[in-house]
């Protein structure tokens, strides 16, 4: 199976090679940034975030076989760029109850939905935007520390010590013990 490196290394003289790494991603980018936006701005940041890395792609690390990291890190800064609006969709979502998925048909949605998202909109909402991009791409982007690390530009130290923080509040604001160990896929 082609690597995304490989891909990104084709695009560089055939622009349509790169399709290939948005084929294999553009699912996984789209549902992480769903999870944080309104789907039409979602829609609207994923493929701003393949524009970004096609423009970007000579200065991708080829030594890196997968892109997703890289990837997630783009949509993570244009992300950034939205958090007045993304805040704003938080408090909504606090105030009414209403998850952004609620309409998706998708099963995996269905089961990823739970009783206490006004509550988690809260916590979210208590967070530092550093923080809450670190734990969503643990928690719904499904990153190792590692690859957080990479997206984020971050020193692996940082990415725990921001985890760690973003986890005692969420767990406090939902009102589970604050003592609670996790697993860590770092």
């Amino acid at each position: 199976m082609e690597t995304d490196a490989a891909a990104i290394r084709a695009s560089l003289t055939d622009g349509q090679a790169f399709l290939r790494v948005v084929e294999g991603h553009v699912e996984e980018i789209s549902r992480y940034l769903r999870r944080r936006v309104s789907r039409e701005i979602a829609d609207e940041l994923t493929a701003d975030t393949f524009a970004t890395a096609f423009a970007r792609r000579e200065s991708y690390d080829l030594a890196r076989a997968s892109a997703l990291p890289w990837l997630y890190g783009i949509a993570s800064n244009l992300l950034r760029n939205r958090v007045r609006h993304e805040l704003r969709e938080l408090e909504l979502l606090a105030r009414v109850a209403v998850d952004p998925l609620a309409q998706s048909a998708d099963p995996l949605d269905l089961v990823l939905r739970t009783g206490f998202e006004p509550a988690l909109a809260r916590g979210l909402l208590g967070l530092s935007p550093e923080e809450r991009d670190v734990l969503l791409l643990f928690a719904w982007g499904d990153l190792s520390y590692e690859e957080i690390a990479e997206a984020l530009d971050l020193p692996i130290g940082t990415v725990r010590s921001r985890l760690s923080r973003a986890r005692t509040h969420v767990r406090a604001s939902l009102g589970a013990p604050v003592e609670l160990k996790e697993a860590s896929r770092g």
